[in-house]
């Protein structure tokens, strides 16, 4: 049992609730490697949300608010950690929800989606078809859901899937915690921040931004300067620490 005075314990009881979720099935294995090299660049960031990733949560909650067609997709990762999240998102900004996966089972969408209908999360369901040009599984998605949408919001994201998704003219959103990944230099908009530090943040801002604020943060979007900016917090974090 992981002590709560534990230094690491929120870090920990994390871990541990993947591991348990890649023995339910939920997760894939290789996810657990992905949410290790996240971690690291959690560390840089000091494990907060930044000012730019704030400023970022907004634009994506005007994203989603403006949007005709907006879409929530989920992975394993994403249902484990912020399946709770997703459910309140998904109620705040009435985007659709999907399951999309690289390790692509029926039984895992099953479960998958188990998890998140737990949680109040109303998932898409039908037959999915090869929509994106892409070799692998993230291709197949439903035609109703990413097929139809203009916004898609892809947290823990595959950079190849982002440039696919962007090519066929969808905005995508992503949360990275890397903010030197081809998925942050892809995506029109990214979260530099953990998934479920950042999805609250998108959640709220869609409670209290007004039409003229979310017009005002679209027309000003500059993914370039936040990525600039969140690289230049983790250097000046560094050189404090250096200090």
């Amino acid at each position: 049992m992981i002590p709560p005075d534990h230094p690491r314990y929120r870090s920990l009881m994390v871990r541990e609730r993947l591991a348990r979720c890649a023995e339910a099935g939920v997760v894939a294995l290789e996810g657990l490697a992905a949410h290790g090299r996240g971690e690291a660049f959690d560390y840089l960031i000091g494990e907060r949300t930044t000012p730019s990733a704030l400023l970022a949560a907004r634009t994506a909650a005007a994203m989603l608010l403006l949007a005709e067609n907006p879409v929530i997709s989920v992975n394993g990762n994403t249902a484990a950690l912020a399946a709770r999240e997703i459910g309140e998102l998904q109620r705040a900004s009435g985007a659709a929800v999907e399951v999309n996966l690289f390790h692509r089972t029926e039984e895992r969408i099953r479960r998958i989606t188990r998890l998140l209908e737990e949680e109040g999360v109303v998932v898409l369901s039908g037959e999915a078809e090869r929509l994106l040009p892409l070799s692998h599984d993230r291709a197949w998605c439903l035609p109703q859901g990413i097929g139809a949408a203009d916004v898609v919001l892809v947290p823990l994201e595959d950079g190849d899937r982002c440039a696919a998704l962007a090519a066929m003219g969808k905005r995508v959103i992503v949360v990275d915690l890397n903010p030197l990944s081809r998925t942050a230099r892809t995506a029109a908009l990214t979260i530099v921040d953990e998934v479920t530090r950042a999805l609250p943040h998108v959640t709220a801002a869609c409670s209290d931004l007004d039409p003229a604020e979310a017009a005002a943060l679209i027309t000003s979007m500059d993914n370039a300067y936040l990525l600039r900016t969140a690289i230049d917090e983790i250097i000046t974090r560094l050189s404090h620490a250096l200090d």
